[in-house]
């Protein structure tokens, strides 16, 4: 293996105008065109630095109680307060060596992991 190209989340129908506002908007996260072939099934892809999010309809979609997943950032001090600031609850947790980083939930529930690796001095 040699990387992670995506990570793929569930959402209900009709809920692309949510995610672009939290992916694209919140997290300034760019969309990409889906293969039409694709398009066809609704949803939508963003991508920022090497990792895609791949949102697909479900139609009994409900989010996870504990799968999510582990998103890399740098900046996490300041992305929680922009969460704060837009309503995003940030729930900080320390039980990670190596790392600091906080639990939060898009707008449907679908709950996101984001870490910053602790730099030695």
């Amino acid at each position: 293996m040699s990387g992670l190209h995506h990570v793929q989340l569930a959402i209900p129908p009709g809920a692309e105008q949510l995610c672009r506002e939290f992916w694209g908007g919140l997290l300034g996260m760019t969309e990409i065109e889906k293969p039409p072939v694709l398009a066809a099934r609704g949803g939508c892809w963003f991508r920022g630095g090497d990792l895609e999010v791949h949102l697909g309809v479900e139609e009994d979609f409900r989010p996870s109680a504990t799968a999510h997943p582990g998103i890399l950032v740098s900046g996490l001090r300041a992305l929680a307060a922009r969460f704060e600031e837009q309503g995003v609850v940030v729930a900080w947790d320390d039980c990670f060596p190596g790392f600091t980083r906080f639990y939060a939930y898009d707008k449907l529930g679908n709950r996101l992991e984001f870490l910053e690796a602790v730099r030695e001095s």
